[in-house]
């Protein structure tokens, strides 16, 4: 009850400045949002937004669940409830939502969102913000997130529970109130969710049937226990999971992700920290929980210290080779293998998100027929998740896609969400479209030379020239580490979308092209779709044993503005593939070269000799129209969204980096295509 209370009083206070913020906003006259047109979204929409069968949620807090080594996971129950508040004696199926953020922030949010009229007040405006006019339309992204699902799938959604469901939010082991150390994706952890599965589907609340649901870290831990094949599991709605962990955000390219993880673990070792207030005032205090803490106070800071200090690699510690390691325990268990998930999975991307490169290679390898898996990928970054949804012309919020999936799949209930389309794509360029699958079948590989001669469309840049169908007579261009890249659309990405509020920086990518080797080619005569992943063939040459590269993949309109579609970055001396993990096109060049990003694979590069390097950019979706160009931007470096590990950084020496245009080895970019450009 005290718990209830304030969380009550923060919603109270939380209702106030949104109502004043609302007020505003709706004086300022936002457009009116007008009715879906699509028959099935608005079925779905009209079915999670309405009256529910059960008018109250009840909750119990802080439920203990005693793992299998004895550690005590501690989760708060929503369960449907009558007109007095009494929950239901009807089992019902169970949503299970395991997150290291600490599920009493969840409770508020749920608490504030619960206030009666507050969500019918604010979830329109939110839906209308819009301070592009400002400069800062990323922004108004933040508001639109939340009446996209964004705010009820991250929390507690009580339309869902009132339906007929029971939710459970259960702190990770080591995080929140739950006893342990937090393994980070570890083993054990894996294991807990599989248990906690089985757990709910023993409860006298629940029918036996248990869903998987939550953003980020609560839906790569979804796909982590759908791999363990736990028998309750009926279903899982992954918003934004991950799934290669160290390619996605933690070293892509083989450096630190300084952009994101440092600030990430911080947000989730500070929240750790907090005491169950209300088992201390009663005297319940859990003195295991304090024990825990006190041997793991700031889980993996070791880690980031050693990477951005340890100065040579004779000297990096064992923990942190460890993380290095491709075949290590820690990192298997971070890659994951979506192939082994049988249950019904529909998984909600962003093209700009952290975890872009393994939305859609999981939802591919996922091992169930086309009715049982979906995809959906939208065009925003990580805090931005579910912006745009709800719109005309859209697919429905995450909150009413997530309802109609487990209506289908844990109640039985013939809703059509089986016959979505397989997937849904905001294609970059141009809107919302759909696929039988992603890439887009029809996409054809074809190589564009990077060549420089001069295309006339850069005059900002370090060096404008050309992406040409042929290789370019013998130049040398050269870019050394800068810092412009502050101001850019990768920043936005490494930052989980912190710095798309600046439409400056995350719409235009001219202001870091001034430390850039851009390389553009012709205007396209008619709408030009570019779908899949894209790989770059750099001849480079080095004045140092190490370097960075980075390179985006832009559309750029006749008035000049650059926009960045996808990206791509690999630290030179990691330059070894996989050959098995890696993919070809039919004219033998790869499409996703994946390097090994462990030291004991690196090459060190002679100074002044040619070094072939072979990137992979992100997975994309998009379309050219008519006078648009295509243009690949080169970087040594790409601070702050990462940076590379110490050892590697003293090798680079930070020296300027060169690509050699050289006919006899030419330099290319493997670009899946669809349509006749006219390049």
């Amino acid at each position: 009850m005290i718990r209830y209370r304030l969380a009550a009083k923060v919603a109270a206070a939380t209702t106030a400045v949104l109502t004043v913020i609302a007020g505003a906003v709706l004086a300022a006259g936002p457009g009116q949002s007008t009715p879906d047109t699509d028959t099935l979204n608005a079925q779905l929409t009209a079915t999670h937004t309405g009256p529910q069968q059960y008018p109250r949620v009840f909750i119990e807090w802080d439920v203990p669940i005693t793992m299998s080594d004895g550690t005590v996971l501690k989760a708060n129950v929503y369960h449907p409830a009558d007109a007095n508040g009494q929950p239901i004696a009807e089992p019902t199926p169970t949503i299970l939502n395991l997150t290291p953020y600490t599920k009493l922030l969840g409770n508020i949010a749920d608490s504030a969102l619960a206030v009666p009229g507050l969500s019918d007040l604010l979830m329109p405006v939110l839906a209308n913000l819009d301070f592009s006019a400002f400069g800062l339309g990323g922004l108004s992204d933040l508001g639109n997130a939340v009446s996209g699902g964004a705010g009820r799938t991250f929390a507690v959604d009580r339309q869902l529970i009132q339906s007929g469901y029971t939710q459970v939010v259960v702190d990770v082991r080591g995080t929140g109130f739950s006893q342990g150390v937090w393994q980070v994706f570890g083993d054990r952890e894996q294991q807990d969710g599989a248990e906690v599965v089985d757990w709910a589907a023993a409860q006298p609340w629940s029918n036996g049937k248990v869903g998987m649901s939550g953003i980020s870290y609560s839906a790569i831990n979804q796909m982590h226990t759908a791999e363990r094949k736990p028998a309750a599991l009926k279903a899982i709605f992954p918003i934004v999971p991950g799934s290669d962990l160290i390619r996605d955000v933690a070293a892509p390219g083989g450096a630190l992700g300084i952009g994101f993880i440092p600030e990430w673990l911080a947000a989730v070792n500070v929240t750790k920290l907090m005491p169950d207030l209300v088992a201390l005032l009663s005297g319940k205090f859990d003195g295991v929980w304090l024990k825990d803490r006190i041997k793991d106070p700031f889980t993996f800071f070791n880690v980031v210290i050693a990477a951005l200090t340890t100065p040579s690699i004779d000297e990096i510690p064992p923990y942190l080779n460890d993380i290095l390691d491709d075949e290590s325990a820690l990192r298997t268990a971070w890659v994951g293998d979506p192939s082994q998930i049988e249950v019904p999975t529909f998984i909600y991307g962003g093209w700009h998100d952290i975890f872009t490169y393994s939305s859609a290679r999981a939802f591919n390898e996922i091992n169930v027929p086309d009715s049982q898996k979906k995809l959906v990928m939208g065009n925003t970054y990580h805090v931005t998740t579910g912006a745009g949804l709800g719109r005309p012309g859209a697919p429905p919020a995450l909150d009413v896609l997530q309802r109609a999936w487990f209506d289908k799949w844990l109640k039985g209930i013939d809703n059509g969400i089986d016959g979505y389309d397989q997937v849904t794509s905001w294609q970059q360029g141009g809107g919302w479209t759909t696929s039988p699958a992603f890439p887009r079948p029809d996409a054809d590989y074809r190589r564009m030379y990077l060549n420089g001669a001069p295309s006339g469309s850069a005059p900002g840049s370090l060096r404008d020239a050309s992406l040409t169908t042929a290789p370019g007579e013998a130049d040398r261009l050269t870019v050394a580490p800068g810092l412009t890249t502050v101001c850019s659309r990768d920043t936005a990405h490494g930052t989980a979308g912190i710095v798309a509020a600046f439409d400056i920086c995350a719409e235009d990518a001219r202001i870091s092209e001034t430390n850039a080797l851009t390389f553009t080619t012709a205007p396209v005569t008619q709408p030009t779709q570019i779908s899949g992943p894209i790989a770059v063939h750099l001849n480079t040459v080095l004045d140092a044993t190490d370097g960075y590269w980075t390179v985006t993949l832009n559309d750029v309109a006749p008035d000049g503005r650059s926009q960045v579609w996808t990206t791509g970055q690999l630290t030179a001396s990691l330059r070894a593939l996989n050959e098995e993990k890696s993919t070809r096109s039919a004219n033998g060049d790869y499409t996703s070269p994946y390097p090994y990003l462990t030291l004991d694979t690196r090459r060190p590069l002679v100074p002044g000799e040619a070094t072939t390097i072979d990137l992979g950019l992100f997975a994309t979706d998009g379309i050219l129209q008519p006078g648009h160009r295509l243009r690949i931007d080169v970087f040594a470096g790409n601070f702050p969204s990462s940076i590379l590990l110490r050892p590697l950084l003293n090798e680079s020496e930070l020296r300027p980096q060169h690509i050699e245009i050289d006919p006899n080895r030419p330099s290319w970019v493997n670009i899946p295509v669809i349509g006749d450009p006219g390049w």
